[in-house]
This record gives C-alpha cells, sequence and structure tokens, in this order.
C-alpha cells in the first residue's frame, strides 16, 4: 500500500508573534529563540475540525485525478471532534462529497496521529477491505487554548492534511512501522478538563468549554530528543538499513529546535529534512503530511526516494514509519467502486 497523494488545507488568518504581544506576556524574540515559531494559522470561529479536514480530503482527490465519492473509507485523525458522537468523520464524508464510503475517528493522542492513523488506514488497505482509503489528519488545536496560558499559545496553529492511500507495486510504499507509548508521562502533554476563572471570578472558557490544552515543553523536548533518535534507528535496524540509505526524515514539527535536536542526535544533515513550525506552528497530526507535502511541493521527494516519517507527543507515544515514495506507475487502475479494475496493473 502506498501513499497516491497528500491533500492539504491551512486557515486564512494568520497570527504572527507580534499579534500575541498583544494578548500574551510574551515577546516575539523569545518566542523565535525557545520555540523557532513565527506565524501559525487560526481557524475562524465559525470553522471546525470538519471544515479543514473535507478541505485537505479534496484536494488529495484533486492532486489523484479523482473525486471524493471515490473514496471507500475516511479515517479522521483528531483529538478535536466537531461533537463527540458521532464521528467527524462522517461530517467530513458529507462535506467533501465522499457519497457512500464508511468513515471513523482515531483519537491517537493528537500529533502521533500523523503516523498511528496512518498505520490503520494501510493495514485496511493490506487487508483489502478498502482498496481506497482517506487518512485525513485535522485539528483546530488553537480551540482548546486558554489564551492567558502562554506555553500551548506561542505553539499551536490549525490545519489538515489527508493521505490518500491505495495498493500499490511490490517494493513500494510503506515498508514498516513501529509504535509505543509511555503512559507513566501521560501528564507531559493533554487537553485538562478542569475548572479556570478569571480574577473576578467569572468562568474562563476554551472552545470546547472546561477543556484546555497544557504542556511540559522541558519533558517534550527531553523525551523527543532524547528518545527519537534510537527509536528511529530500532525501525531502521530491523529493516536492515542506516541513516545513509534515507533520503528524507519528514518529522513531527513540535518545536524547530527539536526538529534540529533529532536530526542531530541521528548524525544527520538538517538539509535532509523539510521544516513547516517556524509558519504554521505545530500543527498537531497534520503537521508530518504537511511536511511531505511541501516536499513534494519543492522537488525535495520524488518517487523511489526512502522517507522516515516520526511523530510524538502526547501520551507520551511516537511512532515512526518507513516509506518507500511512490510514483504514478506504482499504482493500479481503481473504479469508482474502489476494486481494481479487470487488467489494472
Amino acid at each position: 500500500m502506498g501513499i497516491r497523494a497528500i491533500g492539504s488545507y491551512l486557515p486564512e488568518k494568520v497570527l504572527a508573534n507580534a499579534d500575541l504581544e498583544e494578548i500574551l506576556l510574551t515577546r516575539d524574540d523569545w518566542i523565535r529563540e525557545n520555540i523557532g515559531v513565527e506565524t501559525r494559522r487560526v481557524a475562524a470561529d465559525d470553522e471546525w475540525t470538519s471544515d479543514l479536514g473535507a478541505r485537505a480530503l479534496e484536494d488529495a482527490c484533486a492532486r489523484a485525478g479523482i473525486t471524493p465519492a471515490d473514496v471507500d473509507l475516511v479515517i479522521c485523525g483528531t483529538y478535536t471532534p466537531d461533537n463527540m458522537a458521532p464521528p467527524t468523520a462522517m461530517l467530513i464524508i458529507e462535506k467533501a462529497g465522499a457519497t457512500g464510503a464508511t468513515g471513523f475517528d482515531v483519537n491517537s493522542g493528537a500529533c502521533p496521529g500523523s503516523v498511528f492513523a496512518l498505520d490503520v488506514g494501510a493495514k485496511y488497505v493490506a487487508t483489502g477491505a478498502f482498496r481506497r482509503v482517506a487518512v485525513v489528519m485535522a485539528d483546530v488545536s488553537t480551540k482548546t487554548l486558554d489564551w492567558k496560558d502562554v506555553g500551548p499559545a506561542v505553539i499551536f496553529g490549525d490545519g489538515a492534511a489527508c493521505y490518500l492511500l491505495e495498493p500499490c507495486a511490490p517494493g513500494a510504499g510503506i515498508q514498516g512501522t513501529l509504535l509505543r507509548s509511555d503512559p507513566s508521562r501521560y501528564g507531559a502533554v493533554w487537553v485538562a478538563r478542569e475548572e479556570r476563572r478569571f480574577r473576578d471570578g467569572r468562568p474562563r472558557r476554551s472552545a470546547f468549554g472546561d477543556n484546555f490544552a497544557q504542556l511540559s515543553g522541558a519533558a517534550v523536548r527531553s523525551f523527543a530528543v532524547g528518545e527519537v533518535p534510537g527509536f528511529i534507528g530500532e525501525l531502521l535496524d530491523r529493516e536492515g538499513l542506516t541513516t545513509s540509505d534515507v533520503d528524507l526524515f519528514a518529522l513531527h514539527q513540535a518545536n524547530l529546535h527539536i526538529v534540529h535536536g533529532i536530526m542531530d542526535g541521528l548524525g544527520v544533515p538538517r538539509d535532509r529534512t523539510v521544516t513547516n513550525v517556524q509558519r504554521y506552528g505545530n500543527t498537531s497530526g497534520a503537521s508530518v503530511p504537511l511536511v511531505l507535502r511541501e516536499a513534494l511541493d519543492t522537488g525535495r521527494l520524488a518517487p523511489g526516494d526512502l522517507v522516515v516519517l516520526a511523530a510524538f507527543g502526547s501520551g507520551l507515544s511516537l511512532g515512526t514509519m518507513l516509506v518507500r515514495w511512490c510514483g504514478e506507475e506504482d499504482f493500479g487502475e481503481i473504479g469508482a467502486s474502489g476494486r481494481e479494475r479487470v487488467g489494472a496493473a
């Protein structure tokens, strides 16, 4: 199974560090020096996860030359569902016009979903149960923020991306995956359910009510820089490869300095990755596919390249995946029903 296309969508509103100086006790130079973020995208008041996800799905289909109605299964990886039930994937199906598709959500802890949810979708393709699967990674993280809490507010942005998966030629596509969780560090990054109040006693709420993102930046940085390089190495060792065999490292955009720290820990030049956290902030589960999309658009990723995907975050969980990037010739011709046509390659 391979990634046929990657769609993306970013909200129109841009929030710069200078804008945050007006509402938070922070400074542009401090954010740049410590986080590496310069701007981030913020969903409109009436724009929710399903809206972002539907646009990303539509974009992926357009890039693949199909319509959303040709998709068999929609998996939405999110921790910010429009509603607790039904799954947000159902709204994405309706808004994108993916008529006839089955849909469900996967909450794998926000940021790690870049790999965890993708692995779920890949397994459905591998079994043959569904032939064309859209794994939509979408979150409106800024709606979980307490705009008086500097830590999360300077980091997160909103965005969506969509992996479009199909069967592919032997030797191409997803080669292997490694997933792991450490629940002893559950509280390092999480959305806490708690009451908060202003000094005058009025309730302080996020767009999700008494639910607020909070994190320990030091704990996440220690975890990521200390454990992700070895975790990637474990997957490469299992597959009989080394870092020198890898053309591109697509890493979760938690923080620019964390990305650089992981690359340094791998002993790999920083120019073998792509970063967008400077412009988009931490876009949660969408960050890795957004990196892949940028790499494709700028010519940094081509058919035949070997790519390592690595995502990490709340749980604390981490996942890494090895992908031999597919070209168009690696995919058979699939009809609107999702079944390969007779005589297809």
